[in-house]
């Protein structure tokens, strides 16, 4: 806190310097701001005796200060120092008593404090509000009580310490213990007061139990009363995290329905605008894995204040704040306040031990204040070192923690063993928050006999709680945003990583599996066993993060594998790809071991793990797993068979992605026709199978066809899925495409954008599915003309692509295909060359040189060439695509007649304007046939011929061909439409490869 501020209101000489804790800066920023709008000039003056000053001369030198004293009396000014009661009350008798002018106070606490501090008089401000707190601290200090008008600027000072900020949540209570950091503390605040507008980030990194996360708290607890909303979230995953942050809607009071994306959405959007509060601070907590996150990090005009281990969050625009081990001064401090019965050399001998881990020195310090143990005794422990045959756990532990854990266990089991038990089994979910609730409400026949006690009688559990929070082995967590007090079961215990690691190390190995099954079945007994309803997302955020602790893939009880599976669905539903992959290969390898190769399990999980591989580009890899299955199911269980055809309409997703349509679409034709025998036309899974087929003739270029069927999967799932849910909404993306491909612009473009505003309700923003539904309208407004809306949109929906999904997957890819053909046209030709080569560049990487997304776009590079005068190498390179193409889908494809008409217009520029005009006049026949005389691409390869046959000099065959084209373009698209005036300008048309969604 600086020395002076300067003052408001009217001016005066009067001076007043306050003292205070730091604990208790919250109350000296309200009593200095009431002070200052008065014209009282304040000085700020942080209470921090040194231990080796006499209390007597300390309180002397406070005396030096300018104007009156005002001490801000609460249990935390006391116990700096440390210093005992009896040392304050002779020093108040002997300093204080003599100059009591110069001392006023006013107190804050409802504790003990010394019996002298009664020579203050202080001014009572407990349990009182903000109106007569002032009225009181004002009469102290014997200045005008009279309310003063508001003030001219409206200027907002702090908050009211005893109110709590208007949005509030998931902050961990206070540590009571908390000390020193003072340095740190004030720099985080000076580098998130002094960052611009969306740059107030601030990481506190450091080691595990350097005591990053109590350092955040602390700073919420003396900073939060200058904010209108504080939100701690826990960051170490992705997904807690995003269902974490979409509970800050409804506390904000947005206006949104129940959908988890929706919430997502409101939530960033609300801090993003300030609206309705500017002043917000948000902590992620324990977020180690900023590749995973930075891009869900909200900008605005709040602060961030992150804690991690990793130093890499310097990449992502934060202030970086290391969080060192604490400094002597700060070690000895706190374990004689949480160790009173050690003097200052038993607490600096400690120290040393325990080389100034807070995490290590409160837990230790904690017991050894119980324990008739002594120091050197203690130490002497330590120092005979650990078993040889225990590993290390972690670089971040000191070499003596495990020793100090061991000690620490045995007395726990000597007190409440049940404690032990109940720490053992939390180390069976992931380190962090705990969901406890869970364990409770398992019935307790599912419980072994060592636990059933436990959780069935409240004060057994409540009691052994009480021994792990006693020395600080776990602190409760309460989900009610803004509640002070935990439920007495706790419906959360937060368990740091290092206590997780070294306790779970520790457990004996006939306890293990024991442990694990309660913890496996708990999550089974949480799954909603619905994975597709958004609205369940939040949910399954929180129990995914805690399979792999659970060990659940060497589980063979049904529930949990039923459980796994849903999981997997889950992450590749919401976009989660990286944490499906890793959990499918692993659950790959560990029920094959488990179950057998050809158990029916493992078919069940190859089609989910083959969905998230395919959503990243591995078709070849899942082209191998899906034809293993399928093979293997129609000898074993028959063609008709309902997982052979799931399998089946699998293989024919993977055929799509390796361009070989006719194949998939034949497959996916069979599939359907089987479910409509065995299900019937209304069946989910028909439609699934319908929605397959569709995009399968989408692909095959048969629009119309596509069109048709994709209308009635569309009206079918309204019916029976209703209009939010994520496949009635990706129904609707695929119709508007086919829309938009059969030229029906402006129909598509009505669809989508009613579409995308439902997308980003129910799937958020940052969906992969919201994301296409965005790029789609894109191209709507783009072949619409809306030439500035779609640059907008093209741009945010590539760089929100690659942020969530990396530069290298396919629907990234795909993205910045459609980015470099606009920009080829409307933006900036080096960018747009940039972009081509790279797409080009992934494309042939992941699909190979004659897959048709190479051949599509190695086309759309030519026409880049071109614009930049390498006519000959543009003219290379566009008949090969011509021939590729060709080769990969057939003449009569509209690929191949696109690449015809690009084709024809570089073979002009060469000299070449007879090839030109024979290519043009086989592609308006071909197009002719396959689209309609009036489509755009006919129409486009009409007005091409009418110009290759004008540079023949046959202008009477050119102007009549050229007349009838415009004509049916106006006929079809308007008279004022960008392709209509285009041209009838005589600008000649071209054709953009667009890579469709498999």
């Amino acid at each position: 806190m600086p020395g002076v501020r300067k003052q408001v209101g009217a001016t005066g000489t009067r001076t007043v310097t306050i003292s205070f804790a730091g604990f208790n800066r919250a109350w000296a920023a309200w009593i200095g701001d009431r002070l200052e709008r008065r014209g009282t000039r304040v000085v700020f003056q942080r209470w921090d005796p040194p231990v080796e000053t006499p209390l007597e001369e300390t309180l002397r030198d406070l005396m030096l200060a300018p104007g009156r004293i005002l001490v801000v009396l609460s249990e935390w000014y006391f116990q700096l120092g440390p210093r005992s009661h009896e040392e304050w009350n002779r020093a108040l008798r002997e300093v204080v008593a003599d100059d009591p002018d110069r001392f006023a106070a006013v107190n804050i606490t409802t504790s003990r404090i010394p019996a002298a501090t009664a020579v203050f008089g202080a001014a009572d401000l407990t349990n009182v509000g903000a109106d007569e707190a002032e009225r009181r601290l004002l009469a102290r200090l014997d200045l005008p009580t009279e309310p003063l008008p508001d003030p001219a600027d409206d200027r907002r000072g702090p908050r009211y310490p005893a109110d709590t900020p208007e949005v509030w949540g998931g902050v961990p209570r206070r540590n009571t213990r908390f000390t020193g950091r003072e340095s740190l503390l004030n720099d985080a605040y000076h580098a998130l007061q002094e960052a611009g507008s969306g740059a107030g980030v601030v990481t506190l990194h450091g080691m595990s139990g350097v005591g990053k996360t109590q350092l955040a708290a602390e700073y919420v607890y003396r900073f939060g009363s200058e904010y209108d909303v504080v939100w701690w979230v826990s960051a170490e995953k992705r997904v807690t995290y995003r269902q974490k942050l979409a509970e800050l809607a409804p506390a904000l009071g947005l206006s949104t329905g129940a959908e988890y994306g929706e919430r997502l959405r409101a939530a960033r959007d609300a801090l993003r605008r300030g609206e309705p509060y500017s002043r917000w601070l948000l902590v992620l907590d324990g977020a180690d894995e900023p590749e995973h996150i930075w891009d869900l990090v909200p900008t605005g005009p709040g602060h961030v204040l992150i804690t991690s281990r990793n130093p890499e969050w310097s990449e992502h625009n934060s202030n970086m704040l290391e969080v060192p081990v604490y400094d002597r001064v700060e070690s000895v401090a706190f374990i004689r306040r949480r160790a009173p019965r050690l003097t200052h050399a038993e607490a600096d001998q400690l120290a040393e031990a325990l080389e100034d881990l807070p995490l290590l020195l409160d837990q230790t310090a904690g017991w050894l204040n119980d324990s008739d143990m002594s120091v050197d005794e203690y130490i002497a422990l330590l120092e005979g070192g650990i078993d040889q045959d225990v590993v290390k756990v972690s670089a971040d532990f000191p070499l003596a923690f495990q020793t100090a854990w061991s000690i620490l266990l045995n007395k726990l089991r000597e007190t409440v063993p049940e404690s032990v038990d109940l720490l053992r089994l939390c180390t069976f979910f992931a380190p962090g928050s705990v969901p406890v609730r869970l364990l409770k409400e398992m019935p307790s026949g599912a419980l072994p006999e060592q636990l059933t006690g436990l959780m069935n009688d409240p004060l057994l559990w409540n009691r052994a709680i009480g021994q792990l929070r006693q020395y600080s082995v776990v602190r409760l967590e309460s989900h009610e945003a803004g509640s002070d007090e935990a439920p007495s079961s706790g419906e959360a215990l937060y368990l740091h990583r290092m206590v997780h690691q070294i306790v779970h190390k520790d457990i004996p190995e006939r306890h293990q599996k024991e442990f694990a099954d309660v913890v496996r079945r708990a999550l089974a007994a949480a799954d909603p066993g619905r994975p597709t309803d958004t609205q369940l997302w939040p949910r399954y955020a929180e129990i995914t993060p805690h399979l792999k602790f659970a060990d659940v893939l060497q589980s063979t009880e049904p529930a949990v594998q039923t459980l796994v599976l849903n999981c997997l669905r889950y992450m590749y539903l919401s976009g989660e790809y990286r944490a499906g992959i890793k959990l499918g290969e692993r659950a790959m390898t560990a029920w094959k071991e488990l179950l057998g190769e050809t158990h029916s399990r493992v078919w069940d999980l190859s089609y989910h793990y083959a969905n998230v591989l395919r959503a990243v580009g591995d078709y070849a890899g899942t082209e191998a797993i899906e034809r293993a299955a399928v093979d293997h199911l129609r000898v074993e269980r028959g063609p008709q068979d309902l997982e052979h055809l799931r399998a089946a309409g699998g293989l024919a997703a993977d055929l799509r992605g390796l361009g070989q349509y006719d194949e998939a679409a034949e497959l996916s034709g069979w599939v359907l026709d089987a479910y409509r025998e065995l299900l019937g036309e209304q069946d989910s899974r028909t439609l699934n199978a319908q929605n397959n087929l569709g995009t399968s003739l989408r692909l095959l270029g048969r629009y119309s066809e596509a069109l048709e069927l994709n209308r009635r999967t569309l009206e079918a799932r309204r019916q029976l899925l209703l209009a939010r849910h994520a496949w009635t909404l990706y129904s609707e993306i695929n119709y508007a495409t086919d829309l938009r491909l059969l030229g029906r612009y402006g129909e598509a473009e009505s669809l989508q954008a009613q579409s995308v505003r439902v997308h980003r309700i129910v799937m958020g923003r940052d969906n992969p599915q919201t994301l296409r539904a965005e790029h789609n309208l894109a191209l709507c407004q783009y072949r619409m003309g809306e030439w500035d809306k779609a640059k907008e949109l093209f741009t945010r929906v590539l760089e929100r692509c690659e942020r969530v999904l990396g530069e290298s997957d396919p629907l990234t890819v795909m993205f910045a295909a459609s980015q470099c053909c606009f920009a080829r046209e409307h933006g900036d030709i080096d960018q747009a060359r940039d972009i081509s080569e790279r797409v080009l560049g992934s494309y042939t990487d992941m699909l190979g040189e004659t897959h048709p997304y190479t051949a599509g776009t190695r086309g759309n590079h030519a026409l880049i060439l071109r614009n930049v005068g390498e006519r000959d190498t543009a003219h290379a390179i566009v008949e090969k695509a011509l021939a590729d193409m060709t080769q990969a889908v057939g003449e009569q494809h509209p690929w191949t007649l696109g690449c015809a008409i690009n084709a024809s217009a570089l073979r002009n520029l060469v000299g070449d304007p007879e090839g030109a005009a024979e290519l043009t006049e086989a592609t308006i026949a071909r197009a002719t046939e396959v689209l309609g005389r009036t489509h755009p691409l006919t129409l486009s390869s009409r007005i091409a011929h009418a110009a290759d046959l004008r540079g023949l000099r046959d202008r009477q065959r050119a102007d009549k061909i050229e007349t009838e084209a415009l004509d049916d373009l106006a006929a079809t698209l308007g008279a004022q439409h960008v392709h209509t005036v285009s041209a009838r300008s005589r600008n000649r048309p071209y054709w953009d490869f667009e890579p469709q969604m498999i």
